[in-house]
């Protein structure tokens, strides 16, 4: 508050909203709930908003007393419900227009999304090789990870990855926030990988193709529990 009456910081209240997003999170009988901050604008139920590359229209505003409210205005710290998926923290957030702007700009940012991947996959490929190269046939151990939030994924990626050795390094396939599906067990089935699930299990279809495919999939709590 001080920096902020020193600096003479200020937002508009009365334009168009954006923030950026905390957290995101599936949660059984709201959907996706994403935690943003609003930095400048409004946000208002029933907005259309592009959060990342994922979209949807406002159904909820919950401030942090867990009231719902109407608006949400600078500085204040909300959690949306509406967005047709979880977004990643740390994406920005906006409305729009409309639902078909908010589909294209969506659609531009996959497309964007896929084609750094694929470049960062080549890439991956290219320094495997070199380090195979260098040090001789090394194993590799293939691991698909899902959880239930954000903030989780990216700690067991990072703490997943400072595991690899000269012998044995850990690729990781695909990591996402949500139930176990049938497509992160085909992934596993095609790459001799296992499942890692961070407070989420698989759903009925995923588990019955993991038991006829004979994947693992390892449910987990607690973080140390899987570097163990």
């Amino acid at each position: 508050l001080l920096q902020a009456e020193i600096l003479d910081l200020k937002a508009n209240p009365g334009r168009a909203g954006y923030g950026v997003v905390v957290e995101a999170k599936m949660e059984r009988g709201k959907g996706t709930v994403a935690t943003l901050l609003v930095q400048n604008g409004h946000v208002n139920v029933g907005d259309i908003i592009v959060a990342g590359c994922q979209f949807g229209r406002i159904k909820a505003l919950i401030d942090d007393h867990g009231r719902r409210i109407q608006r949400a205005l600078p500085s204040m710290p909300v959690e949306v419900l509406g967005l047709n998926g979880v977004p990643v923290a740390g994406d920005e957030l906006f409305v729009v227009e409309s639902e078909s702007q908010a589909r294209e700009i969506t659609s531009q940012k996959i497309a964007k999304e896929r084609e750094s991947k694929l470049a960062k996959s080549a890439r991956s490929s290219i320094e495997q090789m070199m380090d195979k190269i260098s040090v001789g046939e090394q194993n590799e151990l293939a691991v698909v990870v899902k959880t239930d939030v954000h903030g989780s994924l990216e700690a067991i990626v990072n703490a997943l990855s400072k595991l690899s050795t000269s012998e044995v390094s850990i690729r990781i396939l695909h990591a996402g926030v949500g139930a176990i599906n049938e497509s992160d067990v085909t992934l596993a089935k095609a790459s001799n990988a296992f499942v890692i699930g961070f407070n989420v299990r698989a759903n009925p279809q995923a588990r019955d193709m993991a038991k006829n495919e004979h994947i693992d999939i390892r449910y987990y709590s607690i973080i140390y529990d899987i570097i163990d």
